[in-house]
């Protein structure tokens, strides 16, 4: 395709997490995200599932020389779908599309077992903010399903391959709407010395 883009919602969001040009902001209708994980990862990641009432916050960027098996790699245990006619953006074309969605039946809910890593929690609001400001921090809470699921506080000691720095305002943003929510907060000696392979 000349012009192969996809939709990022989670990690992909915050452009310090890869090295994707010409990303701009973008709305997803029809997709909800929620926490999800897959036999193929130790820990819960974000995913979309089909919802026709839902919209979303992201970025779209366009996939250098259409070479979706390196981002295919990087987006492990996802599979894409087309979404272009779902996709609000300011481009002046109409490019191609995809969103990353784990195939239904094939995740299941965080556990104990398999939390969500603040690590990586972080690194997605990080984006949020850094794109879409405070407002855009409280709609990606606002928009994603799964809060009831344990949260491991791993700041100390990312596990996250892609974690980021953080002001303290940016982890101020976390952390108040983690209070407002009540997320279940594991420490580290409360989950296996596991690595995530992402």
């Amino acid at each position: 395709m000349e012009h192969s883009y996809f939709f990022g919602y989670g990690s992909l969001v915050n452009r310090a997490s890869h090295a994707f040009a010409g990303a701009v902001p973008a709305q997803l209708t029809g997709w909800r995200r929620i926490w999800r994980h897959t036999d193929l990862r130790p820990v819960a990641y974000l995913t979309v599932v089909p919802d026709p009432e839902a919209e979303i916050d992201g970025l779209i960027a366009p996939v250098p020389d259409a070479d979706w098996p390196a981002l295919d790699a990087r987006e492990a245990a996802y599979i894409r779908a087309p979404a272009a006619h779902q996709v609000r953006h300011p481009l002046p074309h109409r490019p191609e599309i995809a969103v990353y969605t784990i195939p239904d039946g094939l995740h299941a809910a965080p556990s104990h077992a398999h939390p969500i890593l603040l690590s990586y929690l972080d690194v997605v609001v990080q984006g949020y903010f850094r794109e879409f400001g405070t407002a855009g921090v409280q709609r990606f809470f606002d928009t994603t399903d799964g809060w009831d699921a344990p949260l491991l506080d791993d700041r100390s000691t990312p596990r996250y391959p892609r974690h980021q720095s953080l002001t303290a305002q940016e982890r101020d943003q976390t952390d108040q709407h983690l209070d407002r929510l009540g997320v279940s907060i594991l420490s580290p000696d409360q989950w296996p010395d596991q690595c995530p392979d992402e």
